[in-house]
């Protein structure tokens, strides 16, 4: 059931859905960027912090900040096990109790228990897996990302939509002139990008301090740049340049208003897992990643000792499972005519984001 109502959303206007779905990234890296956010909405800087805050304070927003990029940044993999019904909640308090595990979902799968782990080194990775495996009894299916086609949680929520990137949909069958039901074309890169499961950035000290001092979002004031920059004693000039330059490396993916996606309806989400033939999975993952509907595409390994086919992973968010699942039909027709898994989010067991003195730190 989805929580999307009229009550969370009964006290905005216009300016703060233009705020909500315009600025979930590209915040500007300027020392008053709440001055230039409130030219392009027509209000003061003063009021365009005053809504940011009252957004988060209501839940709709769950921070303001940069959003991180922990592959790149460390080592990181998804993880399952099998948890038995009578020991679940068990073995879910001994996998949260990781700081290490950032994210734990309940999916109706046999593999019921989804996870996260995300350390300083592969090495520091794989032996809380180990450990998880041991202190559990439960076999852990061990599944990095290899290869990212797109990875984007941005997507406009103050609409009627049923399905995340519904409204992108449109505006491509709009410019398209009518598909009467076609595939649309594709709108999004969704270039094959390889994935190393080693910490891959070459992080300078001052790099890692700015990472530690912004993982859990920037100070919410009309200088949050430059309330950065004292809490490090730096210039502040030193902390927009960082921060620059961390984004084109890839270890910052993007600043903004990070949205509750639960909050705002998008609840209804399904992480399809396909068995698509080796020689043709960059075509095929490219060709899923451009499509307007689907909010995650990569490849993953198959683990054929542990019964595990698949190779390509598909996430679609949305308010109404009928209309995820009228998606996901129309992907397997019309773009991955395979076999296929849906495996839809049970409970949230845990979500926080990755520990960076984790990371930086080893």
């Amino acid at each position: 059931m989805s929580h999307q109502s009229g009550d969370w959303r009964a006290t905005l206007d216009g300016v703060d859905a233009a705020l909500i779905d315009g600025y979930q990234s590209g915040f500007p890296v300027e020392k008053r960027p709440f001055r230039a956010v409130g030219d392009a909405l027509g209000i003061d800087e003063d009021e365009a912090l005053e809504r940011v805050e009252r957004l988060r304070n209501a839940g709709i927003l769950r921070r303001f900040g940069a959003v991180l990029n922990p592959p790149v940044i460390g080592s990181s993999t998804l993880a399952a096990v099998q948890a038995p019904a009578d020991r679940f909640d068990e073995v879910t308090d001994v996998i949260n109790g990781y700081r290490q595990v950032n994210h734990n979902y309940e999916r109706d799968h046999e593999w019921n228990m989804w996870f996260v782990v995300t350390a300083g080194s592969r090495a520091t990775r794989d032996r809380i897996l180990e450990e998880i495996e041991e202190r559990t009894g439960c076999e852990v299916l061990v599944l990095p990302m290899l290869t990212d086609y797109y990875i984007d949680l941005e997507f406009p929520v103050v609409n009627a939509d049923q399905f995340a990137r519904e409204s992108l949909e449109s505006a491509s069958a709009v410019e398209a002139g009518g598909t009467d039901g076609a595939p649309l074309e594709p709108s999004t890169d969704a270039s094959a990008t390889r994935i190393s499961e080693d910490a891959a950035s070459d992080l300078s000290t001052f790099d890692c301090d700015l990472l530690l001092a912004i993982q859990d979002g920037f100070p919410l004031s009309v200088t949050p740049y430059r309330d950065v920059a004292d809490a490090l004693e730096a210039p502040v000039e030193d902390v927009l340049e960082a921060i620059d330059r961390l984004q084109g490396d890839g270890c910052i993916k993007r600043i903004g208003c990070i949205v509750n996606h639960v909050v705002t309806g998008f609840d209804a989400n399904c992480m399809v897992v396909w068995d698509v033939p080796d020689e043709e999975l960059d075509e095929r993952g490219e060709e899923a990643g451009e499509l307007p509907y689907v909010t995650l595409c990569y490849h993953r390994p198959r683990r054929h000792e542990q019964g595990w086919p698949y190779n390509l992973f598909t996430m679609i968010h949305g308010r109404d499972e009928a209309a995820v699942d009228a998606k996901i039909d129309e992907l397997a027709a019309a773009y991955l005519p395979f076999s296929h898994e849906r495996l839809y989010s049970a409970a949230t067991l845990k979500q926080t984001g990755a520990r960076y003195d984790d990371l930086v730190g080893q």
